[in-house]
């Protein structure tokens, strides 16, 4: 039971597809090969998986059909790609494929944790020194002031509100900051407001370029990957949005899929939307010309890649001197409604 509720790790599936790639490439039969490679793996669902898979093909099964039940471990891209490399004879080329896109994914997705680890950590540590200072410092300090509620500047009497306030409904208000913390995350991740949270995203200066960026380069791999596999391009395109994180290319690409079927090129399509950066369309619309759709977008996705690689490791630096003012504004505004005070209490003698 405990085996079923886990999900397959990212380098699980790497490390599989490079080893059944080799492996199949040397002749291998793929349920001997399946075998092996779940008596070796080191994560205890895929080791099930893969030993429950390779018994259905020696059972009369196909590849794609053993999978079809774990298609929530592997994804709809990867059993359809694999469906499409059984029916062309081609299961080594779409096992490398497969390979190299899951491996730029997985490189994109750490790159990302990365660039976040510095600002994550210094963000929590402003919240929990904030905490401290409004709970155990400012009611000692602001106590000095209390006589002199009626003569004390604006500065000082926002600071103290603020500080009695939460440290009078410090028990209610922490519970109620995480249930409302939990409801946005969850209205924003399947519920209506996740297609104007995501497109809010979009608009927003540093984030919304970066996730351009990120949505275009997997978008692009997806697609050469599917259509270099001979998947038909609306398929493609349902396939490819079922997988993008972003909820606005979702809708777009699945709205491109139907259009497709209409006789409308991709490009003509794309233009339609704003999300599509104009590079994008212009280079689909050669791809289209010149019938290298695929390659095309392959070379896309290497440039949006490195474009989002070398964004990741800049960004700690774009984001620490706005870490660096906000902190400055924070200490500064504290530092003011104290001094204020005291200021004025001295001049009076």
């Amino acid at each position: 039971m405990f085996i079923n509720l886990q999900r397959v790790p990212e380098t699980a599936k790497i490390f599989m597809l490079q080893n059944l790639f080799v492996m199949i490439k040397a002749g291998l039969p793929l349920a001997d090969a399946l075998n092996i490679l779940s008596e070796q793996g080191k994560s205890a669902k895929l080791k099930t998986v893969l030993g429950e898979i390779q018994q259905q093909i020696r059972g009369g099964k196909s590849f794609a059909d053993a999978l079809l039940p774990y298609q929530r471990d592997f994804g709809e891209m990867f059993v359809n790609m694999i469906a499409a490399g059984e029916a062309s004879g081609n299961l080594e080329g779409v096992l490398n494929n497969l390979y190299i896109q899951l491996k730029k994914d997985h490189t994109i997705k750490s790159k990302i944790k990365n660039a976040m680890i510095y600002p994550i950590i210094i963000v929590c540590a402003m919240i929990a020194l904030s905490i401290f200072v409004m709970i155990y410092v400012l009611p000692n300090i602001t106590l000095m002031f209390k006589d002199l509620e009626a003569g004390l500047p604006l500065p000082t009497k926002i600071l103290i509100t603020i500080s009695n306030f939460v440290t009078t409904n410090g028990l209610i208000l922490g519970p109620l900051i995480i249930l409302i913390f939990i409801l946005f995350w969850r209205l924003t991740r399947s519920g209506p407001l996740r297609l104007m949270w995501h497109q809010l995203i979009l608009r927003t200066p540093i984030v919304g370029p970066i996730s351009v960026k990120i949505n275009i380069a997997r978008m692009s791999s997806a697609l050469s990957s599917l259509i270099q596999t001979d998947i038909p391009i609306p398929d493609s395109l349902k396939i490819t949005a079922r997988i993008m994180s972003n909820a606005v290319y979702r809708q777009a690409l699945m709205e491109a899929s139907e259009k497709i079927k209409k006789g409308i090129k991709l490009a003509d399509v794309f233009k339609q939307y704003k999300v599509f950066p104009v590079i994008i369309i212009q280079m689909v619309a050669v791809g289209e010309e010149t019938g290298s759709l695929d390659a095309v977008l392959k070379n896309l996705a290497e440039f949006y890649q490195e474009e989002v690689e070398q964004t990741m490791e800049s960004l700690p630096t774009i984001i620490e001197p706005l870490l660096m003012i906000l902190m400055g504004f924070g200490v500064g505004g504290l530092a003011i409604a104290i001094i204020l005070p005291i200021y004025s209490m001295t001049s009076q003698f």
